[in-house]
C-alpha cells in the first residue's frame, strides 16, 4: 500500500491529507488487495483514527456531492473510495493557520483505480460523479452531527474548483450554501 502526502499546486503539501493506492494482486480468477489497515494507517498519520460511522452513497451521472465538513465538538476526518463507477473527489483546506489555506485539491476516485482519499478534520469534501453510476464509501472519524455540519458554495470563485464537467444534479441545499468568505468554522 503506497500512501502520498498530496500538493497543492504550488508545490506545498496538504498537511495530513493522503492519497492511498492500494497494491492489487490480479490473476485469472480476479484481483484482491488490503484497502485498509489500522496499523498502516495510524502509523502514517501519527494518530490512532478511530472510525465511528460508514457511509454508503450512490449517484448518478452528473450528481455534485458537497462541499460540506463538520464543525467541533464533531469534527470528521473522512477516508473515502469510490467502489463502482468513477468520482472526482475535492478537499478545500479551511484551516485558517495552515499555508494551504483556501486551496483545493482534486482526485479521481474510481472501482478500476481503487484509490483511496484520507481527508483529515478541518477540510470541506465534495464530490461530482463522471461515469453513467457511482458508489462511493466513506469512513469518518466521528458521527454526523445536524448542529455541526456546515457547508460551503462548490461554484465559488475564490476556490476557482476546476471540475471536470459542470454538474447537472445538486440537492436545494447544495445550490444555496454561503461562499467561502462567509464560511463558519
Amino acid at each position: 500500500m503506497l500512501i502520498q502526502q498530496i500538493k497543492n499546486k504550488k508545490g506545498n503539501e496538504f498537511k495530513g491529507l493522503l492519497l492511498i493506492t492500494p497494491k492489487i494482486f490480479n490473476d485469472k480468477r480476479g484481483s484482491f488487495y488490503e484497502s485498509w489497515n489500522k496499523s498502516v494507517f495510524d502509523n502514517k498519520v501519527n494518530s490512532n483514527i478511530n472510525f465511528v460511522q460508514d457511509n454508503h452513497s450512490t449517484s448518478i451521472k452528473g450528481v455534485l456531492r458537497g462541499l460540506h465538513y463538520q464543525v467541533s465538538p464533531f469534527p470528521q476526518g473522512k477516508l473515502v473510495r469510490c467502489v463502482s463507477g468513477e468520482i472526482f473527489d475535492v478537499a478545500v483546506d479551511l484551516r485558517k493557520d495552515s499555508e494551504t489555506f483556501g486551496d483545493w485539491i482534486g482526485v479521481n476516485l474510481s472501482r478500476d483505480n481503487k484509490k483511496q482519499i484520507w481527508i483529515p478534520e478541518g477540510f470541506a469534501h465534495g464530490f461530482l460523479t463522471i461515469s453513467n453510476n457511482a458508489e462511493v464509501l466513506y469512513k469518518t472519524s466521528d458521527y454526523w452531527n445536524k448542529d455541526c455540519e456546515k457547508s460551503i458554495r462548490w461554484d465559488d470563485e475564490t476556490l476557482n474548483i476546476n471540475w471536470p464537467m459542470p454538474p447537472k444534479h445538486l440537492s436545494e441545499k447544495d445550490l444555496n450554501l454561503p461562499f467561502l468568505e462567509n464560511y463558519d468554522f
